[in-house]
């Protein structure tokens, strides 16, 4: 199978390895990845802030991109949510409609595909660390993805999952809800550090880099001795390289 990469905006300026080791694994499970150079945001944060003009730009422009691919992989559940399922509210074109209704079915995020579309629960990592999941909103109640990050963790050699007794809770970030509401959105994010941190776990795992870089300021505001890690990373790791 070929593989067309999706990488978000936020992921290639500020956590480029997320996508380096999204396509080592892929690489690793046999798939023929390929990245577009053109591609650009899909218009989540424009459609978070209402200027929905521009997010449609960006909606077309993705749907033009990627319209031949036979599938597109995306470590954010963020970004898979707002083209799976917002697009729809942007699109009132029929030809372009019709352009996004087929695209629709063919883009994953990453811990599903592997999972759910190639049936692939061990990628034969190795990180000999205690972990703690942190499973994002958009990924969890927008497209129903829990278990998945949760099968594929357990299966890392020498990694030893704990705080399973956690409630599913928001970090906090939120896209422009940070900006809009910056006290709030700070507080949520030091409760939830705090929570992940009485884990005694060595890292904080997630499958959107989003909410890990928010994560990871309400944990060094707490001072405590935990780091944030996207799932790609733990599983491209051998032996915690």
């Amino acid at each position: 199978m070929k593989v067309e990469l999706f990488i978000p905006c936020l992921v290639d300026q500020a956590a480029p390895e997320t996508a380096r080791a999204t396509m080592r694994v892929l690489e690793k499970c046999g798939i023929e990845v390929h990245f577009d150079r053109r591609q650009t945001c899909c218009g989540q944060a424009l459609f978070n802030a209402g200027n929905r003009e521009e997010a449609l730009e960006l909606a077309e422009r993705f749907i033009y991109l990627f319209e031949d691919a036979e599938a597109i992989v995306s470590p954010s559940g963020s970004c898979v949510a707002m083209v799976t399922q917002h697009y729809g509210e942007l699109i009132s074109d029929p030809t372009l409609r019709r352009g996004w209704e087929i695209l629709r079915p063919r883009i994953f995020e990453f811990s599903s595909f592997l999972v759910d579309q190639l049936k692939i629960t061990d990628v034969g990592a190795v990180f000999p660390h205690s972990v703690v999941y942190h499973p994002s909103c958009h990924l969890t109640r927008n497209l129903g993805i829990y278990e998945q990050p949760l099968t594929l963790l357990k299966n890392v050699l020498g990694l030893q999952l704990v705080g399973q007794e956690l409630p599913v809770e928001c970090c906090g970030f939120g896209g422009a809800f940070t900006v809009k509401y910056g006290a709030l959105s700070r507080r949520i994010g030091e409760r939830r550090a705090a929570a992940l941190a009485g884990t005694g776990a060595e890292f904080v795992v997630g499958a959107d880099d989003s909410c890990l870089g928010h994560l990871t300021h309400a944990i060094r505001h707490g001072g405590y001795p935990l780091k944030t890690i996207h799932l790609a990373r733990i599983l491209a790791s051998e032996g915690g390289r």
